[in-house]
């Protein structure tokens, strides 16, 4: 992702988001963060905080990688037009699951009507015998 906002930075961009007032925290941190001379790079936050997770490769295929939240997160730091993407397509998501909720709520109440109307008239067929007149019914 940070290669894809500047190629030729990608390790500074990692260290601004780490050096972030809003991503420290942890005490060590906190009392360094803000100073001009604080750096922290990737290596240093997975060791003093045993980050679980975030892996730091050097060398020919060198990157860092993260898990999917930590990911979306930071692509939402680095790019304002991703964050507004995730924050429309979370409400798109929960407006078609609570519509999908009111037509299960609207097929449970019509399920529930049906399979009463068959239970009582059931009961009249198979409880009431067929014998049994008004007439019988009103001489109580």
């Amino acid at each position: 992702m940070a290669r894809h906002k500047d190629s030729e930075r990608t390790d500074y961009i990692i260290q601004n988001r780490l050096r972030n007032r809003y991503t420290i925290e942890f005490d060590g941190f906190r009392k360094k963060a803000g100073l001009n001379s604080f750096v922290l790079i990737v290596k240093q936050w997975i060791e003093e905080t045993g980050a679980i997770g975030i892996i730091s490769k050097p060398g020919r295929y060198s990157g860092t990688f993260a898990p999917r939240d930590i990911a979306f997160e930071f692509a939402s730091w680095i790019s304002i037009e991703f964050k507004l993407y995730l924050i429309k397509e979370f409400q798109r998501l929960k407006e078609d699951e609570n519509n999908r909720l009111k037509l299960e709520r609207n097929l449970q109440r019509t399920l529930a009507k049906v399979n009463y109307h068959i239970h009582t008239d059931a009961k009249k067929e198979k409880l009431i015998p067929q014998i049994f007149s008004y007439k019988q019914a009103n001489v109580t």
